[in-house]
């Protein structure tokens, strides 16, 4: 089984990080969740974002998530492939100098990334999408442009995979998405 590095924040979107965890846990592969300035056994606050009708998602308090590796110690040598949350964790992650040098390692060395909602920020600021099929949460997608891939304008529950990369708009397309990346992770 695959060794899954996560990179999260403060504020990441709570079904985005728990469930991919849980999840990819329960297949039987090793999920290391990490944030920059945080330890093994420290906490994050998670937000829960949800899609009740208004122009945008609403946001209300999720749960104290337990990270469970040493963000110092993280390096892209040491995994076989990694996910990006979304929420509000990667409008700041992205200005963490080694938060970006791990997306790009990730990236060269052509291993598997997973990138749901806003997650697609870190791909962007990473520089590592251009010429790629890219799917976020749609007020990403300047970015997403920008950085030189297409925008996949997709439903909400699917998810596409262009080479290393699997993504989709938002938590509810985790069936879709989940799988895709467990595909990728079969055949390491």
């Amino acid at each position: 089984m695959a060794k899954i590095l996560i990179i999260a924040g403060d504020f990441v979107e709570d079904y985005e990080l728990m469930v991919p965890f849980q999840a990819l846990l329960m297949v039987g592969h090793d999920v290391n969740v990490v944030c920059p300035d945080k330890q093994s056994g420290d906490t994050i606050k998670t937000a829960i974002h949800d899609f009740e009708g208004d122009q945008t998602y609403t946001e209300k308090p999720g749960h104290l998530f337990a990270l469970n590796y040493d963000f110092s110690h993280a390096r892209g040598e040491d995994f076989d492939a990694l996910l990006i949350p979304g929420g509000r964790a990667p409008e700041y992650l992205r200005l963490n100098d080694k938060v970006i040098a791990l997306v790009q390692h990730f990236a060269q060395a052509n291993k598997p990334i997973a990138a749901v909602c806003h997650g697609a920020q870190l791909l962007a600021a990473a520089k590592v999408i251009d010429g790629k099929r890219i799917s976020a949460y749609p007020a990403c997608a300047p970015e997403v442009l920008l950085a030189g891939a297409s925008y996949a304008e997709i439903e909400v529950t699917e998810a596409i995979t262009d080479g290393l990369f699997v993504t989709a708009p938002a938590w509810p397309a985790h069936p879709a998405w989940l799988a895709q990346f467990n595909q990728l992770l079969s055949d390491i």
